[in-house]
């Protein structure tokens, strides 16, 4: 049989010490050279252990902070359909509503940005022309479980109360409602779901390993007319997160 890799081992060392409640969820784990020093091992070899561990969950890294024994978590469930716009408040809010969850973001909203190519091709504009963008870190009881960033042509909102999406008086409950405070009426979304792997800024905001596995939606609203009004990359992580769409049947 062929010897076991390093890193395996290691991380089963660390995976048996969590066990024996040496180290309680939320606790920090010692530095890489400690435990490197620790287990005659490198700090390469450590870093791949936390890595592994940090993906299966039993690990959670904090940028700038260091790496902590996750709490159990499970997988929330994200509903995509059209059947989850409310008439107020936030979409996201009442999903995790429905799985017992108390949902909640931080964001950040610039206007005037330059649209990049692929944004103004999805929105139908020429590249350049001004967009307002919102970042988004959506939460799931305090701790990430979704990244967003928005973009909608500056000159469809500028002038109104809904020019920034998380300012004014119809803050935070969604594009189809905001849209409808200035006569726009929003008639159908198109998605386009596919794996791929997490970035290294997505990880440290995520909390999950480098490279893991994430579903990145590239989702657009259309008008009742047919014009894009807003297009967003919505980037979940299989590991924190499983995608249920929901179809409403016409009858």
């Amino acid at each position: 049989m062929p010897e076991q890799p390093p890193y395996l081992r290691i991380a089963d060392v660390l995976r048996q010490r969590i066990a024996d409640h040496e180290w309680a969820p939320g606790d920090r784990l010692p530095s890489r050279a400690q435990i490197a020093q620790e287990c005659g091992v490198g700090e390469n070899v450590v870093r791949r252990a936390q890595e592994l561990l940090i993906s299966q969950g039993a690990l959670e890294g904090r940028a700038g902070s260091g790496t902590y024994v996750a709490a159990p978590r499970e997988r929330v469930r994200v509903v995509r359909s059209s059947a989850r716009e409310q008439p107020a408040g936030s979409p996201f809010r009442s999903d995790m509503r429905a799985v017992g969850r108390q949902g909640d973001w931080e964001s950040r909203t610039e206007a005037k940005v330059p649209a990049p190519t692929e944004i103004a091709e999805r929105l139908g504009i020429a590249e350049g022309e001004p967009c307002v963008r919102s970042d988004y870190e959506f939460l799931a009881d305090g701790k990430p479980v979704q990244l967003s960033t928005s973009w909608e042509p500056y000159d469809l909102t500028a002038g109104t109360l809904i020019v920034l999406p998380e300012g004014g008086p119809h803050a935070g409950v969604g594009v189809v409602n905001r849209m409808a405070e200035i006569g726009i009426t929003v008639s159908h979304a198109v998605e386009r779901p596919e794996p791929r792997q997490a970035t290294a800024e997505e990880a440290s905001l995520l909390g999950i390993q480098k490279a893991a596995l994430v579903t990145h939606i590239r989702r657009t609203y259309y008008s009742d007319q047919g014009r894009p009004v807003e297009t967003a990359d919505i980037v979940i992580p299989s590991a924190l997160c499983e995608i249920v769409y929901e179809i409403p049947i016409g009858r």
